[in-house]
């Protein structure tokens, strides 16, 4: 049992192996029952989860941003999530950190024959792609998964709704379920956009977000279509909004105002500065 006063705790020295052994010792302190942080004491992988999808799309983002520096810091908080679900499963008794790098350490090597086995390295991305598959179905054979595998199995239920859309419209196209070209894919956004609209003055909320939700999924399709991930392009708006509702901010502060002393009119001229100003 790692106590507290571990040297190891404090040890700042040490290769990448000595600091996640560090992290483990950290995270098994702050579990202990007896001198443990009680907010780490209480969690358990269901509350532990949403922080986890948090930190990954805080590393996102700060892709998306090329903020080097900060990516340094969200990939470290992101590696603490991932010591922190072992952390629990050990407690739990159901594996530790060790057996989850051994799992993935055995599954890159085993799904990439062209690079750690004899296999040619003479494929597309594409055609690594379907091979990765084809190895994923060997070894549920080998582990003796007889089961039907369906086109949409396994996409994460978990996974933000746009991407999930993405995934699943991809995995469907493999197999020929898809729209032949983007002018297919307006003319059904058009169609769902006229649904959504009738929806509105006859229908009642239940049957509006499901016309509502039509709409998004076939955005999402259009952006596949495009070669553009709707979550990123999402993220770059937002993104692009609060930069420019800032500058708003901004620019009333300067005249002693708040967006609670303006009106519309006044912030959407701001705006358009805001946009002339090449803000994104």
């Amino acid at each position: 049992m790692v106590k507290p006063t571990d040297p190891l705790i404090f040890d700042e020295t040490g290769d990448a192996a000595q600091q996640f052994r560090r992290l483990c010792a950290i995270m098994a302190c702050l579990r202990d029952p007896e001198t443990g942080c009680p907010w780490d004491i209480e969690q358990d992988f269901a509350s532990i989860a949403p922080y986890t999808i948090e930190e990954a799309h805080e590393v996102a983002d700060a892709i998306a941003r090329e903020a080097w520096d900060e990516l340094r810091g969200e990939l470290g908080d992101l590696a603490l999530q991932v010591v922190y679900h072992a952390q629990m499963a050990e407690e739990a008794g159901l594996f530790d950190a060790c057996a989850v790098l051994a799992a993935i350490n055995a599954k890159m090597v085993a799904r990439h024959p062209h690079v750690f086995g004899t296999e040619s390295r003479d494929k597309s991305a594409e055609q690594q792609t379907l091979d990765w598959e084809r190895i994923k179905a060997a070894e549920r054979a080998a582990a003796g998964i007889t089961a039907r595998v369906g086109v949409l199995d396994g996409v994460a239920l978990g996974l933000p709704a746009l991407s999930r859309a993405l995934k699943l419209q991809a995995r469907a196209a493999r197999v020929g379920f898809d729209w032949p070209s983007t002018a297919e894919v307006i003319d059904k956004i058009v169609e769902e956009a006229q649904e959504l609209e009738e929806a509105r003055d006859r229908l009642g909320p239940d049957e509006l977000a499901e016309e509502y939700g039509d709409l998004l999924f076939v955005m999402v399709n259009l952006g596949r279509h495009l070669g553009l991930d709707a979550e990123a392009a999402l993220r770059a708006a937002n993104r692009k909004f609060t930069n420019r509702f800032e500058f708003i901010e901004a620019e009333l502060e300067a005249h002693g105002k708040g967006p609670s002393d303006s009106d519309l009119e006044e912030m959407d001229a701001l705006w358009n500065a805001a946009k002339a100003a090449g803000v994104k």
